[in-house]
C-alpha cells in the first residue's frame, strides 16, 4: 500500500519572513529531493517544488457558531483540507510543526473516519517546556505517534512535567546554512568594521533579537555601561532594534534582512544572548558560533545544550543578576586579546548544518514510512 506524506503548518510555506524552523524548510522545500507529498498551510505566493498544496481557508464566526466544540471549530479547516487530500487503501504521515492545537482535532478525526493505523503523525515542538496542561497533556500526547524535540533537555522536562510519554522521541535540532554563517579571513573582518565606522582597535561585543524584555537588552546595556567604563574601546552592536539608544559606545544597526545578519556576527568578536526566558533553542547562538563568535549566554532552557554544555560558549547561571555579565565580558575582552576566541576549536565539523538536517528529516521519513508498511 502506497504511503504519502503531509506536512502541516499554520504559516505558509514557503515562508518569506524570518523565523528559524521555517527557514530551514523552505530550504528543505527548494530541493529537487524531499519525502512530502503535500502541504496544508495558508495560501501562498509561491509553491514549492514536487509537492501538492491544500490551503487553509479562513475559519469564520458562522464556523464557531456552528459547532459548540471549541477545538473542532477552530480547526475544522484543517479536517477540510485533510479530506481533500486522503484517498483509500493510501497511509499517511502526518508531520505537525508546532501547532498543539491542532493535533487533537486531527486525530480524532482520522479515528472516526479511517483506521488510525494507517496513519503516522509526527510532531515537531519548536518550544522547550511543555505547553499543553496536565489535564489535557494525557489526549494529546497519546495521539502522537513520534514527538520531535529541539534538545534532549527540552524532552527531560515532558518526562518530568507528563506522567505517560508514550511516543517515539527524536531529538532534531534546529539548523544553520553553513555557508553563509561561517569566518572570514582579518582583512573581511575589518572591511565589515570600517562601513559601521569602527576602528582597528576596537573590541566589538553583539546583541541581536527582537526588541522584547525577555530577550535581555536591558540587561546588555546595564552591563556593558560598566565594561565600558574602563575599556574606551569597547563597543556594542544591536541589531534588530528601530529605536534612538544614547549610550557611549553603542551602535544601533537596526533591522536587517536575513541575508546580510552574516556580516555583522563576522565583525564582532563576542556574541552577548542574555534570554531571560527558557529558550526552545537560540538558532542565533549557532550562527554567531559558527562565524567565529566568542558566546556569552544564559543559561536558560536549551541553551545549555545549544553551546554544548559551556565546551562552545560560556553560561551565565543567574542571567537577571547584571554583575555576572559584566565580569564575563571582562574575561571575555582578557581572554580574545591574550588567545584568542579559545572555543572555536571545540566546534564539530557539520554541527547544525543544514544540510544534515535535511537528511535526517528525509530519513526520519522514510523510516515512518517503513514502519507504516510492515
Amino acid at each position: 500500500m502506497k504511503v504519502e506524506v503531509i506536512l502541516i503548518s499554520e504559516l505558509p510555506l514557503p515562508f518569506s519572513k524570518i523565523a528559524s524552523w521555517t527557514n530551514m524548510y523552505n530550504h528543505l522545500l527548494n530541493k529537487d529531493k524531499h519525502q512530502f507529498d503535500y502541504i496544508i498551510c495558508p495560501e501562498v505566493k509561491t509553491e514549492a517544488k514536487n509537492v501538492s498544496y491544500a490551503f487553509l481557508r479562513k475559519v469564520s464566526m458562522v464556523d464557531r457558531v456552528k459547532n459548540k466544540l471549541p477545538s473542532k471549530s477552530i480547526h475544522v479547516n484543517y479536517l477540510e483540507a485533510l479530506e481533500k487530500i486522503i484517498k483509500p487503501n493510501r497511509k499517511y504521515i502526518l508531520q505537525i510543526v508546532d501547532n498543539s492545537g491542532v493535533v487533537v482535532p486531527i486525530h480524532n478525526y482520522i479515528s472516526e473516519k479511517y483506521k488510525r493505523e494507517d496513519f503516522y503523525i509526527q510532531y515537531y515542538f519548536q518550544g522547550f517546556a511543555p505547553i499543553v496542561s496536565r489535564k489535557r497533556g494525557k489526549q494529546f500526547l497519546y495521539a502522537i505517534n513520534e514527538f520531535f524535540f529541539l534538545t534532549h533537555a527540552s524532552y527531560k522536562e515532558y518526562l518530568n512535567f507528563y506522567d505517560d510519554c508514550p511516543f517515539k522521541v527524536r531529538v532534531m535540532n534546529n539548523a544553520i546554512d553553513l555557508n553563509k554563517f561561517k569566518r572570514i579571513t582579518e582583512q573581511q573582518k575589518n572591511q565589515f568594521r570600517n562601513e559601521i565606522g569602527l576602528l582597528e582597535g576596537d573590541f566589538v561585543f553583539m546583541w541581536c533579537s527582537q526588541d522584547r524584555p525577555k530577550k535581555g537588552l536591558h540587561v546588555v546595556l546595564d552591563a556593558f555601561a560598566k565594561v565600558y567604563k574602563t575599556n574606551k574601546n569597547a563597543k556594542l552592536i544591536i541589531v534588530g532594534v528601530n529605536r534612538e539608544i544614547n549610550q557611549e559606545g553603542v551602535i544601533v544597526i537596526g533591522r536587517v534582512e536575513n541575508h546580510l545578519l552574516p556580516k555583522y556576527y563576522q565583525m564582532s568578536d563576542v556574541y552577548l544572548f542574555p534570554s531571560l526566558w527558557k529558550e526552545g533553542f537560540g538558532i542565533v547562538l549557532a550562527e554567531a558560533m559558527h562565524c567565529g563568535c566568542y558566546i556569552i549566554a544564559s543559561d536558560q532552557g536549551g541553551i545549555k545544550e545549544v553551546v554544548g554544555n559551556g565546551l562552545y560558549g560560556t553560561l551565565i547561571e543567574y542571567p537577571n543578576i547584571v554583575k555576572y555579565w559584566v565580569d564575563a565580558m571582562h574575561i571575555a575582552i582578557q581572554t580574545c586579546k591574550e588567545d584568542g576566541n579559545p572555543y572555536i576549536e571545540n566546534l564539530p565539523k557539520g554541527l547544525y548544518s543544514l544540510e544534515n538536517w535535511c537528511s535526517d528529516i528525509n530519513n526520519v521519513i522514510i523510516e515512518a514510512k517503513n514502519w507504516l508498511k510492515k
